[in-house]
């Protein structure tokens, strides 16, 4: 499908889809390089203008989240480590755990300064991804936002490993806004917004204002660069979370914070990129969607990739190829004839039993594995279409 690239006349504008009028809920993202000068120092003028924008949001009505870079930059310069602090893991993890505690302090006062209440929460992947685990954390959210307090997160980069991370924040953001049931999701950044080429290289590259999917020809216009070289993520990560909070019924918007006042600037002008939510699926699919790790990838052939694009349960029939260790309940990609991603569900059997139930019709099965088969690989019910 091609990605309609032009916003439609009769849809609402881009500050409407984040108002406390139409956004109940809002996450906002702020990546390090606003948070935090190029010496190392944290920005705090400029935080006191986003606060003063929150405060307002959240006297018209809206509950907010915040999603909070900067602590390893901050804390790398504490602690005189070079490269920003991410010369190694061993110096990222040190500098999070120093930065941190400056950087929630100041958020909370400032936050304390217009009568709100500020609450720190450290996440890890696992936390997001392990199911009871992300119930735990989405009960604690919406606790504190229904209290009206404001929870600061970031990922717990002072115990996260290289292999077991979100990386950057933007997909955490928009993992965030799932476990919070939040309406939308704004990430301020250093750009402002998806461009049809690199605009520091093309100079006829021109702002997309609105996306209503995130396809192959939207992927092809990303730069996996961050600008600031602060920061972790780039244009690539700002996709894949403005595809995980569309999976879960959220719109998101990239817009720049290289001004005061960046949500009041949003809300006024509009000016970034929105990219319209999805129409909502079940919390169980939405969680699924959203998950950035799978134990096991099954590759299918163009029948039940055509069968599984309408609707249908994964067969063993349908099934190539199985990768991967996993178990029965656990997670896996379905992969198209081509390899790309296709779904991602629970599987019904561990990964021996599929490999050998692989390419076999159901009456087969049987004899095979020595016990009544069950219905198909992945059931429709416990799967996602990506």
């Amino acid at each position: 499908m091609v990605a309609d690239l032009t916003a439609a006349p009769a849809a609402p504008s881009a500050p409407d889809r984040f108002s406390p009028a139409t956004c109940p809920r809002l996450v906002i993202k702020i990546g390090s390089a606003l948070l935090v000068d190029p010496a190392g120092a944290i920005r705090r003028d400029w935080m006191a203008g986003v606060v003063a924008d929150i405060a307002a949001r959240i006297a018209a009505g809206q509950r907010i989240v915040v999603v909070s870079s900067g602590a390893i930059a901050l804390g790398a310069r504490r602690l005189g480590l070079e490269r920003g602090g991410r010369a190694s893991l061993e110096d990222a993890q040190a500098a999070a755990a120093t930065g941190q505690i400056a950087l929630s302090h100041c958020w909370a006062e400032l936050l304390d300064a217009h009568g709100l209440t500020a609450a720190q929460m450290l996440v890890t992947l696992d936390d997001l991804e392990d199911r009871r685990r992300y119930l735990n954390a989405a009960a604690t959210l919406d606790r504190l936002v229904t209290l009206g307090v404001v929870p600061v997160i970031n990922e717990n980069d002072s115990v996260a490993t290289a292999e077991i991370r979100f990386g950057d924040n933007d997909r955490l953001a928009a993992r965030i806004a799932q476990a919070a049931a939040a309406n939308g999701v704004i990430l301020l950044s250093d750009v402002d917004g998806l461009y049809t080429a690199n605009p520091g290289t093309d100079p006829t590259a021109t702002l997309i204002p609105e996306v209503a999917r995130v396809d192959a020809r939207i992927l092809a216009m990303a730069d996996r660069g961050s600008a600031s070289g602060m920061g972790s993520g780039g244009m690539v990560s700002k996709l894949e979370a403005a595809r995980i909070a569309s999976a879960a019924g959220a719109h998101l918007a990239i817009a720049t914070g290289r001004i005061d006042h960046p949500l009041a600037a949003f809300a006024e002008t509009g000016h970034g990129t929105v990219f319209v939510a999805a129409k909502g699926a079940s919390a169980r699919k939405a969680w699924l969607a959203g998950r950035l790790t799978a134990r096991g990838r099954i590759h299918v052939d163009a029948g039940a990739a055509s069968a599984l694009g309408q609707g249908k349960s994964l067969l063993a029939a349908g099934a190539t190829r199985v990768e991967g260790r996993f178990a029965r309940g656990d997670v896996v990609d379905i992969l198209d004839p081509q390899g790309h991603p296709l779904a991602r569900g629970l599987i019904e059997y561990d990964a021996e039993e599929a490999a050998k139930l692989a390419g076999r019709r159901r009456d087969a099965h049987a004899a095979i594995l020595g016990y009544a088969p069950r219905a198909a690989l992945v059931h429709r019910d416990h799967m996602v279409l990506l």
